[in-house]
This record gives C-alpha cells, sequence and structure tokens, in this order.
C-alpha cells in the first residue's frame, strides 16, 4: 500500500465530517460537476446473447442523489454494478463503450479495479455484514490496506459509524457479533463498511427493500446526509422512494434508459408517455 494511501487513513484522525460547521456547502445543483459519464454504453450477458444494457448516455453530479427505477429486469442493476466493475466477476458478460469516472475511463487498460472498487463504494439489496465483530466488519477494510495502527483503526472505526448513524447505538458492543443487529442495523452496518474505505461515490443498490417501514426511514435519512460528502447513485423498485430523496432520476425499460431528468420533472410532467405510464401505474 503506498505511502499516500496510509496518510489518508491517518488524515481521518482529524476528521469530524458530520458536524456542520466542518462540512462545505453544496453549490447550486446546476453548478456541481459532472463525475460520472456514461457514453453510448451497451452491456451483453452470455458471451453477447442477451443484450442487457442499450446505448446508454447520462451523466451524474458530484454530491447528488441520483436513483435508477424501472420494472424487475430493466437494467438498471447491471448498469449500477457497471460503475464500479462488478459485473466483471460474471463470466460471459462483455460491454461496449465508456463509462468515465472523475474522467478517466473504467475500462481503459491498465486500471487498477481494486482501487476503483475502493473510490467507489456498493452496497448490496442484503444486508451482508460478516460472521464477526462489529467492529472488525468496519476495520476489516483498513486492515487489507495496509492499515496496522490501532489508533487510526479506532478513530477510522469510530467515523464511519458515525456517519452510518449507528455509533449511539453500538458504541458500547463493538466487539459483539455484527450478525446480532436488526436488519436496519446490519445495513447501515453495511453502510459503515463501504465508508471505512474513503470513498467518493456509493453505490447502493435498493438497499431498503429487504427493511421494514421504520429501519427504511432511518436509511434514508442517513442517505441524505451522506450526500454533502459523496455522490450517490441508488436502485430503487419504490417510486415513493425516488421522490422522496433524490435530486435525478433515470427510468429504465427493456434495457433502454427512456427519460433522465430533475426527479421533480420524472414525476410531475415526464416528457416520453412510457414514463408517464409508469409513474401513474398504468404500465404493462
Amino acid at each position: 500500500m503506498s505511502t499516500s494511501m496510509i496518510n489518508k487513513w491517518e488524515d481521518s484522525l482529524m476528521e469530524t465530517t458530520l458536524n456542520e460547521k466542518t462540512i462545505k456547502k453544496l453549490p447550486p445543483f446546476s453548478q456541481r460537476k459532472d463525475i460520472i459519464e456514461i457514453k453510448d454504453f451497451n452491456f451483453y450477458y452470455n458471451k453477447g446473447k442477451v443484450h442487457a444494457l442499450k446505448n446508454i448516455n447520462m451523466k451524474i453530479k458530484e454530491n447528488s442523489i441520483t436513483t435508477f427505477i424501472g420494472p424487475s429486469g430493466c437494467g438498471k442493476s447491471t448498469l449500477i454494478r457497471s460503475i464500479n466493475r462488478m459485473n466483471d466477476l460474471i463470466e460471459g458478460s462483455l460491454y461496449e463503450g465508456e463509462i468515465t469516472v472523475f474522467d478517466q475511463n473504467i475500462f481503459a487498460p491498465g486500471t487498477d479495479v481494486t482501487q476503483l472498487r475502493t473510490e467507489v463504494g456498493m452496497v448490496f439489496q442484503k444486508p451482508n455484514p460478516f460472521p464477526i465483530s462489529i467492529y472488525e466488519n468496519v476495520a476489516y477494510g483498513p486492515k487489507t490496506q495496509g492499515v496496522k495502527d490501532k489508533n487510526v483503526l479506532n478513530q477510522i472505526v469510530e467515523d464511519s459509524l458515525k456517519k452510518a448513524a449507528l455509533w449511539e447505538e453500538v458504541a458500547d458492543k463493538l466487539n459483539s457479533p455484527a450478525l446480532g443487529l436488526s436488519g436496519g442495523q446490519q445495513q447501515r452496518l453495511s453502510i459503515a463498511r463501504a465508508i471505512a474505505m474513503k470513498p467518493k461515490i456509493i453505490l447502493l443498490d435498493e438497499p431498503t427493500s429487504a427493511l421494514d417501514p421504520i429501519a427504511t426511514i432511518k436509511v434514508e435519512e442517513l442517505i441524505l446526509e451522506l450526500k454533502k460528502e459523496y455522490s450517490i447513485v441508488m436502485v430503487t423498485h419504490s417510486l415513493d422512494q425516488a421522490a422522496r430523496i433524490s435530486e435525478m432520476t433515470a427510468f429504465f425499460n427493456k434495457g433502454e434508459l427512456i427519460e433522465y431528468n430533475k426527479t421533480k420533472k420524472i414525476f410531475t410532467n415526464p416528457k416520453n408517455p412510457l414514463t408517464e405510464q409508469y409513474i401513474s401505474g398504468r404500465f404493462s
């Protein structure tokens, strides 16, 4: 692990990023930078036999929440998993086009995929804590990156759990099994584990679909808070959720990006009839 990477962890000792005095005031949405750009992107499964994504073009801004909506099998999860190349793990997958993250084509030869997945963290549909302690779940990633200093690890764990709005609930039981937490707590722990890797972007693939309404609200409140520091891209089946928390919404159908616009416009004045049918529940 590089010295600069170790320094990044050590710098976290000085951070209190959820303190409103230290959080930067976000510029107006229109003035925020594009951090992800998807250009003429096609994705195939089964060695080209299944065309899952068709000529996708879109840009995603920093410090924003962007939701992907659409019926099951429309390609939204395939796209979000392409942004940090998780689909590389699927045998027979192929792609065409580009996805740039911070102006770098993630499919360019020589791309460090491990570093990409560090900077673009991911949380999945079902909470997936490791069968170890709460502390070790959060410390696991930094340890694999070479962080050994106990004080640094303690601070990373505390900061990450605070950012995941979980610290007050678990501070006195860090050595307890993570699997003993409730489903909502386990999902927030999964988010804390992603935060511990110091990402710049967090991908969320239906993070509340397995949670009860109260836990869902807590995770949504957390996501809104995290936007102050991270860029969030989220797949959701809940139209209400997309309307509540996102600034931009993309509607997909049959592997195509049908409409992409500000969330308010998508839900109140969609341009495409298919979008209007889906939003109003008349989609078949």
